[in-house]
């Protein structure tokens, strides 16, 4: 279930925001720091956790999840692919997801959740990238990739916007979101761990 497998159609949606972004004369390392403005925004809304800020919170995770496309594309329409783009590009996608789940976790105000949602998203990454260290080439398999972790946390929001309260067991749909995100977070990474494992 993920859909880094449909980057290629959503590279076909992009054209005009990398013309965009190109106009504007931007660099692809501009879109990126912008993209992880929009993921603090996003962080900023979910910790005020009110319906109109899980709605506005939803809308910033979309742009940050968007923009982190363009700035791979704009890259390439620009001839510009380096190292040091791609490492700023993953250090920022993983503060982006720290303070995404952070605001997450403390708009209904459960720390031990979050930290275990937190540590489930960024062992999944972990996992891809040192998979990639050994040799065995980058891994973006399992169960949730980074792009059904923002869609998720996009639909999430919304929803949350229209129903905020808990729904069972004293937990919200944000806190529900964040459960999934601890236990597929941990298998994903655990899968790729097999996976690689396997192939050594």
């Amino acid at each position: 279930m993920t859909l880094d497998q449909y980057r290629s159609v959503a590279d076909r949606l992009l054209s005009p925001f990398v013309s965009l972004a190109d106009s504007a004369g931007l660099s692809p390392d501009g879109v990126s720091v912008i993209a992880f403005g929009f993921a603090v925004a996003a962080g900023a809304a979910f910790y005020v956790a009110t319906p109109l800020w899980y709605a506005l919170g939803a809308f910033f995770v979309f742009c940050n999840g968007w923009l982190d496309l363009v700035d791979g594309a704009l890259a390439r329409e620009q001839d510009v692919a380096s190292a040091g783009g791609d490492l700023l590009d993953h250090v920022l996608d993983r503060y982006a997801d720290i303070v995404i789940l952070a605001g997450l976790a403390a708009g209904i105000d459960n720390y031990a959740l979050g930290l275990a949602a937190v540590t489930g998203v960024l062992m999944t990454s972990y996992l891809g990238t040192q998979i990639q260290a050994v040799g065995l080439g980058r891994e973006y398999g399992g169960l949730l990739g980074r792009a059904d972790r923002l869609a998720l946390v996009g639909v999430t929001g919304a929803l949350a916007a229209i129903a905020p309260g808990e729904l069972v067991a004293g937990l919200t749909l944000v806190g529900f979101l964040l459960v999934l995100f601890a236990v597929v977070g941990h298998v994903t990474a655990l899968q790729r761990f097999w996976g690689a494992w396997s192939d050594l």
